[in-house]
């Protein structure tokens, strides 16, 4: 999150192809960025607040801009500079068939087709034409704890996504 304009308005890069749940929430979370794992906090900007009702919101080149109330000025907003925003589940869309966002997807178990664990997911990357999932491999095992797994979340490699049974089970082996 950074300042835009001189009225006050802020400008965020979403994370996602679709910022929907941005325009559709007037009521956005924020976490105070972080500078080396320490949230960062200085004399000038003081603590960021928790919560920011928000009065207009649109896109603008590629940016999801927005004018927050009580943010009168750009000092104000630059305040906000580095900021992290959620919104609540509730303002997501529906995902629709086999498509699932990917804070449903991290801390599942993934398994290969031969019932053997390959890891749980860490997180994913976007690479432009797929996500791709980060897993952390057991701790015991035949592979090495210490190295993350990249598996493409593409359907020529992902059989299953069950999300009840928080399990991903997956076209991949233990070697690869």
């Amino acid at each position: 999150m950074d300042a835009w304009g001189l009225q006050g308005w802020i400008k965020v890069q979403p994370f996602t192809s679709d910022p929907q749940a941005l325009f559709s929430s007037r009521r956005w979370f924020l976490k105070p960025p972080l500078l080396r794992g320490v949230f960062k906090t200085t004399a000038a900007t003081g603590l960021v607040p928790s919560l920011l009702r928000i009065s207009a919101v649109r896109e603008q080149a590629g940016f999801v801009v927005a004018q927050i109330q009580g943010v009168e000025n750009r000092t104000n907003a630059e305040a906000l500079r580095g900021a992290r925003i959620f919104v609540s589940r509730a303002s997501f869309p529906t995902a629709g068939d086999d498509e699932y966002y990917w804070i449903d997807l991290i801390g599942l178990e993934v398994v290969n087709r031969k019932g053997e664990a390959l890891g749980r997911v860490l997180g994913l990357l976007d690479t432009g034409p797929h996500s791709v999932l980060r897993l952390m491999p057991p701790a015991q095992g035949a592979v090495d704890a210490s190295e993350e797994r990249l598996i493409p979340f593409v359907a020529a490699y992902v059989d299953q996504v069950c999300l009840v049974e928080r399990t991903i089970r997956v076209d991949w082996e233990l070697d690869y």
